[in-house]
């Protein structure tokens, strides 16, 4: 896929308010200093299309960009650590729950893990609940640039494992790093082979 377009459209606090479910829809997710931001401007090939800062927790609003004026991208709060209240990080667990539930054309849910770490709660907890829920989702592990290429194999297996406990099937993963591009050509054609189904479908029952 080559990204001609991509601008932001709209934030919103409420899922209800997004705009209308008209294209088919990408959400990206995860720990609040998982590389969220980079990736998303490593992935439309726009620096600054998502604001990146040194502190966790920027991102709090639903927020939604046009690509190629053809899908959504959805940069979505993260959850675990942030700097913020208990209070804010709870309306943003209901926020994202609603969000998740109940947005008619969401194809994927992205799901950001530091390629870094082991398995951690956090991460396999919200994978299982969306399990449970039947949102379709994907493991992005980011940051690959950051250690040996051997690391990453290594924690990458032990990852795999430890999902292979919880789940009869192992969700579809891919391996990236904002700074060398490394897995962009692999998301972005993901995202258009469902492009692909959700037109097919979407003629099918017009």
């Amino acid at each position: 896929m080559i990204i001609h377009d991509a601008r932001f459209l709209t934030s919103n606090s409420r899922a209800d308010l997004c705009p209308a479910p008209t294209l088919p829809e990408y959400a990206f997710i995860g720990r609040s200093n998982v590389g969220k931001s980079s990736l998303i401007n490593m992935l439309t090939g726009r620096n600054g299309l998502a604001k990146t800062s040194a502190s966790p927790g920027k991102t709090q609003l639903i927020n939604h960009f046009v690509i190629n004026d053809k899908w959504f991208l959805v940069d979505l709060p993260g959850y675990g650590y942030a700097k913020v209240s208990k209070t804010s990080r709870a309306e943003w667990a209901r926020m994202i729950n609603y969000y998740l539930m109940h947005r008619a054309n969401l194809m994927c849910v992205c799901v950001l893990i530091d390629s870094r770490h082991p398995p951690l709660a956090v991460d396999l907890e919200f994978m299982e609940k969306l399990g449970e829920e039947g949102v379709p989702f994907v493991m992005v592990f980011t940051k690959a640039d950051k250690q040996s290429t051997a690391q990453t194999k290594a924690l990458l297996a032990d990852y795999l494992k430890k999902m292979s406990e919880i789940w009869d099937e192992l969700p579809r993963y891919f391996l990236t790093s904002a700074e060398t591009g490394l897995g962009r050509d692999e998301v972005l054609n993901f995202i258009g082979e469902v492009n692909e189904q959700w037109a097919a479908d979407a003629a099918t029952n017009a």
